[in-house]
This record gives structure tokens, C-alpha cells and sequence, in this order.
């Protein structure tokens, strides 16, 4: 009798791999045997690669977060974004309402974002609307350090980020506003940032990457939301942008991306991209460097 074929290892066996190559990043112990037998190996000119043969799903997921693993030890800042949208380009309802415009496979896809990068970052307006955890609950995997950008120190303390103990947070703001902020959730919560707010009351993400990587947070995850991920491609912050799109029209609802307006199609921005399917969704993976 012929024997059946072995099932060929799953996402499931290859998720321990990313958050150890995540670890090693780190300098982090790590829990897999890095050897020439390894699931996963690394090449100086091509980064890690999948080794053996992997299911189908393993593959594509390997591939979508292949650019995020490459980050070697100890360079310069990078940070991919996340935006989940309609049809129409929304974020939310009119009120505010985003739960959920993407389904489940891309919240999933989120939390593994959120596991494999040192810090994830939100404006002010996701937090006080979302009120989120920020955390790896739906995943395997460490929480990110939680950065919540709040210049005019507007949110109130009560909030998960700052209350639930479950995960490091930093609420930064300018460095002038420090000891206010520190009076509010705690001297250990703020990440005070020389120079953030300019003149024109306009915020220097290039002076809060600086301050996140000399705390070792290098590889940044910016969650949300529309406001906050434009500013970072506007100031040439965002390294990478996955955009997900759902099949749903909001109609009349809070706009995702506001960018400068082009005044021809052929100054507008055409990153080198690849689609991805996520359920109902589709994915894009958007090279901004590209």
C-alpha cells in the first residue's frame, strides 16, 4: 500500500522561527536550533530564507514579512505601517466606528506585526477613540513597547495603555512637557523628545525615531491611525506601509491616507508594491524606499 504523504509544516510551525529571528535582533535568548539542519537559514546577501518545503500559506506569510525580518542588529530606524480601509478609502464611519472595516485574517496579521517589531506607535485620536491594548493577545509572542504620541497631553490617564500594566508604554511629547506629562501617568510612562513640537506646532517624527532608537527600539510598527501614518510617509518616516482593503463602502466616512495633493498623475506616488490576499481582503505591501 502506497503511503500517504506527510503533511508539509504550516504557519503554525513557522511562526516560533520568526520570533526568534525577532530575538536574535534583540540579542535575545532564542528557542530554535540555528544550525545547518535549521527550518531557516541566513545568507549576507539575501537575508533569511525558508529551507525544505513549506505548505503554501507558509510560503506567501514568509514572503509578506521577509523585508521586517531583515532588519539586522543595531541599524538605522525602520518602521512599517499598518492602515485597514474601505473601498472608498475610509478608516471609519462619520462617528468614528471602525470596528471592524477588515476581517479577521488581517487583525490577526496586526498582532503579528505588533510580536515581531521593538515598539508600536498610535496618535493621540486612536487612543482616545480605540482605547486599545496594543498587545499580542491573539498571537504567540512578546508585546511591543507602546508609544502614544500625545504632544498637547490630551489623554486622559485611565486609558489600557497607561493603566494595565501589561506591556512597557511611553507617551511622548516634547521635552518641555515632560514633567507635566510625568505628573500624569507616571515619570517612567513619558518619553520626553527635544525639539518634537517646532515652532509651527508640527511634530519632528524624524527627532522621535532618533529618541526611540537610543532606547533600543529600532524596528517600529506605526498601528494607526490615518492621521499619524500619513505624517510619517509625508516626513519620509515610513519605510514600508501594508495596506489593507476590505469590500465594504463606507460612504461619507473618517478618510485613511491624507497626503499633499498632486496636481498632475505623474507626481503622484507609485511604490513598488505586491498584493496579498487575507481572507475578504487584499493586502498591499507597499515599498516606500523602493
Amino acid at each position: 500500500m502506497k503511503a500517504l504523504p506527510s503533511r508539509l509544516p504550516g504557519i503554525d510551525a513557522l511562526w516560533p522561527w520568526c520570533l526568534d529571528i525577532a530575538a536574535r535582533r534583540r540579542g535575545q535568548p532564542v528557542t530554535q536550533a540555528w544550525d545547518a539542519q535549521a527550518c531557516v537559514g541566513w545568507d549576507a546577501s539575501q537575508g533569511f530564507s525558508l529551507r525544505g518545503v513549506w505548505d503554501e500559506a507558509a510560503v506567501e506569510l514568509f514572503d509578506l514579512l521577509k523585508p521586517l525580518l531583515d532588519r539586522p542588529p543595531g541599524a538605522e530606524p525602520w518602521a512599517i505601517g499598518q492602515l485597514g480601509q474601505s473601498l472608498d478609502g475610509c478608516v471609519a464611519t462619520h462617528g468614528g466606528d471602525s470596528n471592524f472595516v477588515n476581517g479577521p485574517e488581517v487583525l490577526l496579521h496586526l498582532h503579528r506585526l505588533r510580536a515581531l517589531c521593538d515598539a508600536v506607535i498610535v496618535g493621540a485620536g486612536t487612543a482616545a477613540i480605540d482605547n486599545p491594548q496594543l498587545t499580542t493577545r491573539r498571537v504567540a509572542g512578546r508585546h511591543p513597547v507602546r508609544v502614544v504620541l500625545d504632544p498637547a497631553l490630551r489623554l486622559p490617564p485611565g486609558l489600557r495603555v497607561f493603566s494595565d500594566h501589561q506591556a512597557p508604554t511611553l507617551l511622548a511629547c516634547d521635552a518641555s512637557r515632560a514633567a507635566q506629562a510625568a505628573e500624569r501617568v507616571g515619570a517612567a510612562q513619558v518619553l520626553g523628545v527635544p525639539a518634537l513640537v517646532g515652532a509651527d506646532g508640527l511634530i519632528d517624527l524624524h527627532a522621535l525615531l532618533a529618541a526611540l532608537a537610543r532606547r533600543g527600539l529600532a524596528v517600529l510598527f506605526v498601528e494607526g491611525g490615518g492621521i499619524t501614518v500619513s505624517h510619517f510617509i509625508a516626513q519620509g518616516c515610513l519605510d514600508r506601509l501594508h495596506l489593507s482593503v476590505a469590500p465594504v463602502i463606507i460612504g461619507g466616512g473618517r478618510p485613511g491616507l491624507q497626503l499633499p495633493r498632486s496636481n498632475a498623475m505623474r507626481e503622484c506616488m507609485r511604490p513598488s508594491n505586491r498584493a496579498f490576499r487575507m481572507g475578504g481582503d487584499v493586502l498591499w505591501d507597499l515599498d516606500l524606499r523602493a
